[in-house]
């Protein structure tokens, strides 16, 4: 029941708002906000508006370690779909930070443990709606903020490639199922590369979709103009075949706006013959760079070139910008969304899922167990909310219009973009006792490349194109908004053309 605020209540919300107002007027607003009171009261005895729950399922289990060698489940569980459909025969887990009604859901959290959605993202309805079987629940970093795999509350979530090494993250244990050989397709997130830099480290097939092309209702926010949900997949064919599924309008996510879909495994039959495609010369040589996976990227491009596709150097100066644009929005806003908003974000008109926020809002009385990430980017943000009034994360949403047209215009001339999805290979995890610089060090050192279509919006996926000391090197493709299929086309053409482990 919302209750209506004692005097004392009054003087500590104006107190953090700066105001120092008499006992008098404190009363006279206890009076005043009566009405108010009521109409929150009222909301309480109306049933919620929230989409049905159509599948049976059962809660699944916790793996042990035995069937868990890799740390990337998080609950197992085996919710079957529609008989017939596109995905009929097909195994799909779930990042978890995507809610699976009835499933155990923690987004990496250690103050989420114990909450179970009462709703399916609409990704799941689909998947389910299209015969494909929900599998589990994989691993996420706390709160899905860092880019290693060290940082969730159920423990390390291990490269399958070569253990002791990062899978990536935020989507971790997504992208390390998958270069298990446990399911043949995932769902991650991506804010700031979360798709694509375990996909990088893992050697496995990423799709970032169009910003709007999968809906993100029922899917925790880090924040709202850069959310993202797209598949990660074994091979081209079955990323292409999911985003089928998953793409497309839904009344529950005002993110979206004129989204198009296409057919895009059909895309999968075209050739490549002519694509002209831009190596991006501001995504080589970066202070993180290792010289053996721009190599790598630059053999994958001439790779293209023998299939037919006409490769040519561009230069996007606006490319080496990507980093200081997205901080204040992934920082600021992150604070407002995660920790003010408890995940739910605001300023949108979508499916709001009031049992997450609930759960979430409990970290104010556990913030010492919340990971490294999330602290720092807490601290930092607050002061920069508290300091600075917003500026920054004003003027970085101007400047990232100015980013997209720079985009655009390479676009305009190339049909695709040739980038390494990231500059380096899969670092060491951290040890047990890392300090908090070596824990957000390997969380935020490979972001130079792919933060920048979070903040435009364009589809860009990632695909190994080679191997160096046992681990995956990526290869990114970015291309016009709406336009997955020409990333599939080339793609495609590129798996086809050998095994990438020997590249």
């Amino acid at each position: 029941m919302f209750k209506t605020p004692t005097v004392a209540q009054l003087r500590d919300c104006a107190a953090d708002l700066g105001m120092n107002p008499s006992d008098d007027y404190l009363e006279s607003t206890q009076a005043i906000v009566g009405p108010l009171v009521d109409a929150y009261r009222q909301l309480e005895s109306v049933p919620d508006d929230m989409p049905a729950v159509r599948y049976p399922r059962t809660p699944g289990y916790r793996p042990d370690a035995a069937e868990n060698p890799h740390g990337a489940w998080y609950v197992k569980t085996a919710i079957k779909g529609a008989r017939r459909g596109k995905l009929a025969g097909k195994r799909v887990a779930i990042k978890d930070n995507i809610c699976v009604a009835g499933v155990p859901m923690m987004n990496g959290a250690s103050v989420m443990e114990g909450y179970v959605p009462d709703v399916d993202a609409t990704v799941v309805t689909r998947i389910l709606d299209a015969g494909g079987e929900i599998a589990g629940k994989a691993v996420c970093e706390y709160f899905c903020v860092s880019g290693t795999s060290s940082t969730s509350a159920t423990g390390p979530v291990h490269n399958p490639r070569k253990h002791g090494y990062s899978a990536g993250g935020s989507s971790s244990g997504s992208a390390a199922v998958v270069a298990a050989g446990d399911v043949e397709m995932a769902l991650g997130g991506d804010q700031a590369g979360s798709i694509r830099i375990p996909s990088s480290y893992c050697g496995v097939y990423g799709m970032k979709p169009t910003f709007g092309l999968v809906p993100y209702t029922g899917a925790a926010s880090l924040e709202t103009t850069i959310d993202h949900c797209g598949p990660m997949t074994d091979t081209v064919a079955n990323n292409a075949l999911l985003l089928e599924v998953l793409a497309g309008p839904d009344d529950y996510d005002s993110r979206q706006r004129n989204v198009r879909v296409s057919r895009y495994t059909k895309a999968l039959e075209e050739g490549i013959e002519g694509l002209r495609i831009g190596v991006v010369a501001e995504s080589f040589g970066l202070r993180e760079s290792e010289p053996d996976v721009d190599a790598a990227v630059r053999r994958a491009a001439e790779r293209l070139a023998g299939l037919g596709a006409d490769t040519v150097e561009v230069s996007v100066p606006m490319h080496n910008m990507t980093r200081p644009i997205w901080i204040p929005i992934g920082h600021d806003g992150g604070f407002v969304t995660m920790m003010t908003m408890n995940g739910g974000g605001l300023n949108h008109e979508g499916l709001y899922v009031g049992s997450m926020l609930d759960r979430a809002a409990g970290w104010p009385g556990r913030a010492d167990e919340l990971a490294d990430t999330i602290k720092i980017i807490a601290l930092f943000g607050y002061y920069s909310l508290k300091t600075y009034r917003g500026r920054y994360y004003a003027k970085a949403m101007n400047l990232r219009r100015r980013l997209r047209a720079a985009y655009d215009a390479a676009l305009a001339e190339c049909d695709l973009l040739l980038m390494p999805t990231l500059p380096m290979k899969a670092s060491k995890l951290p040890p047990k006792n890392a300090t908090p610089e070596e824990t957000t060090k390997v969380a935020w050192e490979m972001l130079a490349n792919t933060c920048g279509f979070n903040l435009t919006g364009h589809p860009s996926m990632s695909l190994p194109c080679g191997m160096e000391d046992g681990r995956p090197i990526g290869l990114m493709l970015t291309g016009r908004h709406w336009e997955e299929g020409t990333i599939y086309r080339a793609a495609h053409a590129f798996e086809r053309s050998g095994d990438w482990t020997t590249f």
